[in-house]
């Protein structure tokens, strides 16, 4: 875990600030202080609230305790908090973790990982807490002592005779009383607030850290178990390989509808309309006119071919019998672009590996080339061990987002029903790029 040096008094210590002011509430549901919570009632409800419990009382309030902290993880609860939890990381610190998947049952009981790993969270979060305590009472120290001169100004004499008591100073190491750190004149004042000043410097550091220390614990404790999220995964790549399939059978039935089976059922009219002009004992009525006729048939057969042709070459591209390296050539030859293309796949991917690919390099330089007012293009591939790596990058004006129509989330899901990833990389003034990483075997 690193923690990265950057300007105090920024909009992300301040985010840091106030994800530990809204985590403390946290901090109070850690089991310790549940079951301290939960044996100090019992004992009071046991011994009619007269605080003076026997040991059998004591044992059962252990017990109860226990009970309770089971309770908790059995219930979804846990789930609950840590979810609430990842989220306020993800909108306060910038802190991404995936939700735990769901269960299918509204009881998980005691077998719920999840549920357990929240418990170890919270167990954890009462030092953390403790730490952005410490960090919310240095701000809010630092302000007070900076804000004394002030206070001083204000409220000494005013009304006439009134006398300011000795105004407490904060530090980093607690509130001195006693008499041991007062402020009672006009100077005074001033080191309080230089002492405010070095306090608010230190603070956006202490934030920093114990949130890292937080989002850290975040990812570790309350994401997704590795064999939950695999399961996961898994499950949703089925669904979007039916999806898949299902919207490429509806599109294939529309195209046949619209497209070679109307074609088709032309020629044949105007066929059967030719044979009607032969005659019945074979004299021509109307040469010019069957020639005219043979001749739509003609021309509507090969249309139809042709349209037959683009739906076969749809499915799986002929000039991917070369290769992947040739078919990618093929598509940086035809962009609108300039593509500067580069490959490097030692070992052939599968079949399904290699449409997938030529289909992404196809959709995304299309997209490029519509979308981004690029002048160049950049495409890599490049196999490496089992993975295999797809970038493509444009020098044109970013803010590429998949949630516009631009066919990205049509390739995210394309690119998850085998087990890749999609990653994209655009912000707003460019330059846009986006990574896919698929499998070599499908």
């Amino acid at each position: 875990m690193t923690i990265t040096a950057v300007a105090p008094f920024t909009r992300r210590h301040l985010s840091g600030l106030a994800f530990c002011v809204a985590a403390l509430p946290f901090a109070l549901v850690s089991p310790p202080v549940l079951v301290v919570l939960g044996t100090d009632l019992i004992w009071w409800a046991a011994d009619g609230g007269r605080g003076n419990p026997s040991p059998a009382q004591i044992a059962g309030a252990g017990a109860g305790a226990g009970l309770l902290l089971v309770l908790l993880v059995s219930s979804p609860a846990a789930r609950r908090l840590g979810a609430l939890q990842i989220r306020l990381a993800d909108r306060l610190l910038g802190t991404r973790v995936a939700l735990p998947p769901p269960v299918r049952r509204a009881w998980p009981g005691p077998r719920d990982g999840t549920g357990w790993r929240v418990v170890a969270y919270l167990l954890v979060k009462l030092p953390v807490g403790l730490l952005q305590l410490y960090a919310v009472a240095l701000w809010a120290g630092g302000l007070v002592n900076l804000a004394y001169p002030l206070i001083w100004g204000a409220f000494r004499n005013h009304p006439p005779g009134t006398r300011l008591s000795p105004l407490p100073v904060f530090t980093p190491f607690g509130w001195f009383g006693d008499g041991t750190f007062h402020v009672t004149t006009l100077p005074g004042t001033f080191a309080a607030a230089a002492a405010g000043a070095a306090m608010l410097l230190v603070a956006p550091w202490v934030t920093r850290a114990v949130t890292a220390v937080d989002a850290f614990l975040i990812r570790g404790l309350l994401g997704p178990g590795r064999l939950a999220q695999r399961v996961h995964d898994l499950e949703t790549s089925r669904a979007l390989a039916v999806d898949d399939s299902a919207a490429l059978l509806r599109r294939l039935e529309r195209n046949l509808h619209d497209g070679a089976q109307i074609r088709l059922a032309t020629v044949a009219l105007n066929l059967g309309l030719a044979r009607k002009k032969l005659g019945a004992d074979g004299e021509v009525e109307d040469l010019a006119a069957v020639r005219e006729l043979v001749g739509t048939a003609l021309l509507g057969a090969k249309e139809a071919l042709g349209e037959l042709r683009d739906l076969a070459r749809g499915l799986h591209p002929p000039v991917l019998d070369n290769g992947l390296p040739d078919a990618l050539a093929s598509l940086a030859a035809t962009s609108a672009v300039p593509v500067e293309l580069e490959v490097s796949i030692p070992v052939r991917p599968t079949p399904a590996i290699e449409t997938i690919v030529y289909f992404c390099a196809a959709e995304l330089l299309a997209n490029a080339a519509k979308h981004s007012r690029a002048t160049r293009l950049a495409v890599r591939a490049a196999g490496q061990r089992d993975v295999l790596r797809l970038s493509v990058a444009d020098d044109g004006t970013g803010g590429a987002d998949p949630g516009r129509g631009t066919g990205l989330t049509g390739l995210a899901q394309r690119v998850a029903v085998v087990d890749g990833s999609l990653r994209i990389a655009s912000p707003p003034g460019g330059p846009t790029r986006v990574t896919v990483e698929l499998p070599l075997r499908a």
